[in-house]
C-alpha cells in the first residue's frame, strides 16, 4: 500500500492546475461505477450533482468526481471531467446515450495571490478534462490540484491522502482538500491535531505538545473580518472497497466526518463548506452493524491522517504575503 486513495483497486486520481491562477482541479476516476452517497457540516458547501446521491434518489452509482477550487467559478470543473468520461463512453445508460455522473464541490482560493483575471471563462472546465484524463494509480500530494490555492488559518493548506485496512482486510482511502478556516496544527508549534492517529511519521511524526497552555485552545481562524471568515472549506473523498449500499455509503460519510473534528481546529463552522464523500466498490462483503462500525471508525481516523498530510505536503505560494508551509517553518 502507497497510503494513497489508489490503494483502493479499480480508483484513479488526476491532478491539474495553473500556477498562475494559483488554483486547480482534482479528479477521482473509477474504473467501473462505484455506489456513492455524501454529508455536509459545514454552513458554506457549494456542490454539483450531488442531490442524487440522496439514498431515497434513483441513481445508484457514480463514474467520478470532482474537487475544484475558484469557488463557484470551479464548478465548471465537472463538466471537463463530464467531457472526459463521456468521450470513453462512461455513463449511465438512457435510451442508448451513456451519460457520465460526476457529483462534485468546490473550495474557495480566490484571494490567496493568484491571478483571477481569466476573461470571459474561467479555466476549470479544460482542468477538469484535464485532470481526468490524467488520472492514474499514482499522484502528487501538497500543493497540486485542487490543493495548490489552499489555505488555513496560519499554514499554507494543500492536498493529502491515506489508506488503512481493517482486521478483515476492507481497505480504505481518503482524499482531502485542505482549505480550512481553523488550524490544522496546534498553536505556533509543529504538532498536528491528527497526531494519535499518524502511522510511521507520516506527517513529521512530532506527537503532541507536553501540555495544552489556553493560547493553543484558541480561537484562530482566517482573519477577522467576515469576507476572511468565507476563504475556506475542507473537501473529502472516503473511497472503500466494501460492498456497501447507498444508505450504508451515507453512514460511512457521517461517520468519517469525525475525521475533520480530529485534524481541524475549530471545523464544521457557519461559512465552511466542509463536504465527505463516500463510495464503495463493491469487491468484499460487510457485517452491516459491527463491520461497517469498524469500517466507519477507520475512516474517520483516515480522513484525520489525509487532512495532516496535506498541510504537512504543503508549499508555500510564490507571492508577497503568501502563507508559509509547515516544511518551512518546522522543516
Amino acid at each position: 500500500m502507497k497510503n494513497l486513495l489508489t490503494d483502493i483497486a479499480g480508483v484513479k486520481v488526476g491532478h491539474a492546475d495553473d500556477a498562475r491562477v494559483a488554483s486547480g482541479v482534482t479528479a477521482i476516476v473509477f474504473d467501473r461505477p462505484a455506489v456513492a452517497s455524501i454529508d455536509v457540516r459545514g454552513g458554506g458547501p457549494g456542490t454539483r450533482e450531488c442531490a442524487l446521491l440522496d439514498p431515497v434518489a434513483t441513481v445508484e452509482t457514480i463514474d467520478g468526481l470532482v474537487l475544484s477550487g475558484g469557488s463557484a467559478f470551479g464548478l465548471d470543473a465537472g463538466a471537463g471531467v463530464h467531457a472526459c468520461l463521456a468521450a470513453q463512453g462512461r455513463g449511465f445508460q438512457v435510451g442508448g446515450i451513456s451519460i457520465p455522473i460526476v457529483p462534485g464541490a468546490i473550495m474557495f482560493d480566490l484571494l490567496n495571490g493568484g491571478d483571477k483575471n481569466w476573461g470571459q471563462y474561467p479555466p476549470y472546465r479544460e482542468l477538469g478534462y484535464a485532470a481526468a484524463a490524467a488520472a492514474s494509480d499514482d499522484f502528487a500530494l501538497g500543493s497540486v490540484g485542487a490543493g495548490l490555492g489552499a489555505t488555513t488559518a496560519t499554514l499554507k493548506g494543500g492536498l493529502g491522502s491515506a489508506s488503512a485496512e481493517t482486521p478483515d482486510g476492507v481497505r480504505v482511502g481518503a482524499l482531502a482538500v485542505v482549505n480550512a478556516v481553523g488550524n490544522v496544527t496546534i498553536g505556533d508549534g509543529p504538532w498536528f491535531w491528527a497526531a494519535p492517529y499518524e502511522i510511521d511519521g507520516e506527517f513529521g511524526g512530532c506527537g503532541l505538545p507536553p501540555r495544552f497552555t489556553p493560547e493553543m485552545l484558541a480561537m484562530r481562524i482566517k482573519g477577522a473580518a467576515a469576507a476572511k471568515a468565507g476563504e475556506n472549506t475542507t473537501l473529502v473523498a472516503v473511497v472503500t472497497d466494501a460492498a456497501l449500499t447507498k444508505t450504508q455509503a451515507k453512514r460511512l460519510a457521517m461517520m468519517a466526518q469525525t475525521g475533520f473534528a480530529r485534524a481541524i481546529y475549530p471545523v464544521h463552522v457557519p461559512l465552511d463548506g466542509d463536504v465527505v464523500f463516500a463510495a464503495a466498490t463493491g469487491d468484499k462483503k460487510v457485517d452491516p452493524l459491527v463491520g461497517l462500525t469498524e469500517l466507519g471508525m477507520i475512516a474517520a481516523n483516515t480522513v484525520a491522517r489525509a487532512i495532516a498530510r496535506g498541510v504537512y505536503h504543503a508549499s508555500a505560494l510564490p507571492f508577497p504575503d503568501a502563507q508559509p508551509a509547515w516544511r518551512d517553518l518546522f522543516g
